[in-house]
């Protein structure tokens, strides 16, 4: 089952697409979107999270705008003009609705993101350790002035790098990896040779999209999330 919620961030409503295991119950897992918006895609992620048992939650970063597929040079500026501040709150809210949620069970809340997702990802683990304890980023990591203080993450991260990715080069991601165990984190930005950016996306977009490499990451995903959040 799967619906629109609305929760509250930082004084104002968000909403989110929240989608539930047949089970009714299970560990919570933020989602957080591509740069396309809210769309068929990561609500399709965050429903193969709820079919693997868990409760899932994507909140709405762009307040209802949206980007279609063939529309890089919208969903660039839709990521570009994204208030930081505002994604920030409403994250932290999607995070306090969802540990309060009554179908959310386990010890703490994980997050999987996509591209900008995946840069989210890092971002709200460091802003809310009090609640992210698994991190699962995808193709994205923050870079320059958009890296948070890391040493705050509590989370243990398990990253999914493309190995050609202009937006993200895997040598930073080594980088930010060693950079992360230096500070103690039990953190890994797997590279993944012969992939190109974007390989999970349902939608293949960039035509980049590697069935056989989702077919090996999902369950290793999904184990992990469960081990890690109970």
């Amino acid at each position: 089952m799967a619906e629109m919620v609305d929760f509250p961030s930082n004084g104002i409503d968000a909403r989110g697409y929240l989608a539930l295991p047949d089970s009714g119950s299970g560990p919570g897992v933020i989602v957080i979107q591509e740069w396309w918006g809210l769309d068929s895609g990561i609500k399709q992620m965050a429903d193969r999270l709820a079919a693997a048992g868990f409760v899932a939650l994507v909140p709405d970063l762009y307040h209802g705008e949206l980007a279609a597929h063939d529309e890089m040079d919208k969903a660039s500026e839709l990521m570009t003009h994204l208030p930081a501040d505002r994604a920030a709150r409403d994250m932290s809210g999607a995070v306090d609705f969802l540990s309060d949620h009554s179908t959310t069970t386990g010890i703490g809340i994980g997050v999987m993101g996509f591209c900008m997702g995946g840069m989210l990802t890092f971002i709200l683990a460091a802003n809310r350790p009090d609640k992210v304890k698994a991190a699962v980023p995808f193709y994205g990591f923050p870079q320059g002035d958009m890296q948070p203080d890391y040493s705050k993450i509590q989370a243990v991260i398990r990253g999914h790098m493309a190995e050609n990715d202009d937006f993200f080069p895997p040598s930073l991601a080594k980088q930010l990896e060693a950079e992360l165990q230096s500070l103690g984190k039990d953190a890994t930005l797997a590279v993944y040779p012969g992939s190109g950016h974007a390989f999970m996306a349902p939608h293949n977009a960039l035509g980049t999209r590697d069935q056989a490499l989702y077919d090996q990451i999902w369950p290793e995903a999904t184990s992990f999330l469960r081990e890690q959040l109970g």
